[in-house]
């Protein structure tokens, strides 16, 4: 087989790094992929934006493409999987239908209320209703959480502790900072708990839950400053026992997939339920996902033992139903994510990077999110830089696994967080 895969982050690093460790894959290309896409073996790039979809599609025939995967959301939520599937491609990616799930955060919110799926209490307000927001802030306090309606790379959400800082985000996100995408807000109750990611693959019948995983989404440690795409994540997540999990298959996945196909949306590809688990067990959904989440499938995906290409196939031809069971490795997965000084607000690309092969050699896998090859020099070429993953027997083990990979590796203003796994790590 030849498999295309769209996008050009850790996510898709990793996905054409775990593809090509089947035999039954002659050939990877990614559009437009990265630095760590470039250097494999049976990896090609082809130098296309994730846009391009009359370029990707022709670039698919050409090649002979038996499947292509959408990993980022933004093609997918442009129509990416109609477009290819109407010129007779096989797509692991959902419809433009279907993503509005993750494309329109008020869109979700009715989504969730109609099928009954537990989530937090919320209104929606538009730019023309910027006092009215401020009311209902004043109305019911805070904390309390305010989310771009569209798609912001992961930084359109402000848990506001003080009614100034509510303001200010709703002022924010009217004013222009998320583009389009802020013109309309949702304000929601602001949930406790801890945080955890099921990422699902489904047919639009069958739905399979992978791994559970947990990410640190702030910039700092302590989970303090604001929100950026990620900056680690583990796998399996202890929170997320065997019972919620069947419970969030039952309640929540199953539930969404079913109403999908009864509003007539082709869904076939990953449904990522964002989760907040209450002190006593209870999960409620912050947020769905239409796609691979970056960096869990970094840390989830080192785990997986059946051949990621036949789980993909079996969704794209809806009979993940014949699939059997999902095999897993045993131990543990930790992803530590190394930025750029500056992000998530402004930072310098083009800085060298060295000791990967030094990394490497101390047991860890190293995913490239944000690097290009330039005159044969690896540089950084976007905010999250690298995803450094490592396995072990424990957590413990694994996150020393990471952190003793990042020891090796340099490139000016890395940046990264030392406390990733502290819910889950004995000893820092």
């Amino acid at each position: 087989m030849k498999i295309l895969v769209v996008g050009n982050g850790g996510r898709e690093h990793a996905l054409a790094w775990k593809l090509l460790q089947s035999d039954e894959i002659e050939r990877v290309f990614c559009v437009p992929g990265n630095g760590g896409t470039a250097a494999m073996e049976r990896c090609e790039n082809i130098p296309l934006t994730v846009d391009n979809f009359s370029g990707i599609k022709d670039a698919a025939k050409e090649r002979g493409i038996s499947l292509v995967i959408i990993g980022p959301e933004v093609p997918l939520a442009m129509g990416i999987a109609d477009y290819l599937q109407q010129e007779n491609l096989m797509v692991f990616g959902p419809s433009q239908a279907g993503t509005q799930l993750e494309a329109s955060k008020s869109w979700a919110k009715g989504f969730m209320q109609d099928v009954g799926i537990p989530t937090a209490r919320s209104a929606v307000f538009t730019d023309e209703e910027e006092k009215a927001a401020i009311a209902y802030v004043e109305k019911n306090g805070v904390p309390i959480v305010i989310k771009a309606d569209g798609l912001a790379a992961g930084k359109g959400v402000t848990v506001a502790t003080t009614r100034e800082e509510a303001k200010n985000a709703i002022h924010d996100s009217f004013a222009g900072k998320f583009g389009l995408s802020g013109e309309c807000i949702v304000i929601e109750e602001c949930l406790t708990g801890e945080e955890a990611s099921v990422l699902a693959i489904t047919d639009g019948l069958t739905v399979r839950p992978l791994l559970p995983a947990q990410d640190h989404k702030a910039i700092g440690e302590g989970d303090s400053g604001p929100n950026t795409g990620g900056m680690g994540v583990y796998a399996p997540a202890p929170i997320v026992t065997p019972e919620l999990m069947d419970r969030v298959q039952t309640e929540i996945l199953e539930p969404a997939i079913a109403r999908m196909r009864e509003r007539g949306i082709d869904y076939r590809g990953v449904l990522y339920a964002g989760l907040m688990i209450s002190p006593d067990g209870e999960a409620k959904v912050l947020e769905f996902n239409c796609r691979f989440g970056d960096p869990e499938t970094q840390a989830i995906l080192p785990l997986l033992e059946t051949p990621l290409h036949e789980l993909l196939l079996a969704c794209a031809q809806q009979r993940l139903r014949e699939m059997p069971p999902i095999r897993w490795k045993a131990g543990v997965s930790a992803c530590v994510v190394m930025s750029a000084k500056g992000y998530p607000g402004d930072y310098e690309k083009g800085k060298a990077i060295a000791g990967l092969e030094k990394a490497a050699a101390r047991g860890a896998i190293v995913f490239h999110a944000g690097t290009a090859l330039k005159d044969r020099q690896l540089v950084t070429a976007g905010g999250r830089v690298l995803g450094v993953t490592a396995l072990g027997e424990d957590f413990d083990r694994a996150f020393a696994n990471a952190y003793a990979g990042i020891e090796c590796i340099e490139f000016d203003g890395a940046y990264y967080r030392r406390d990733i796994g502290h819910r889950v790590r004995s000893a820092q």
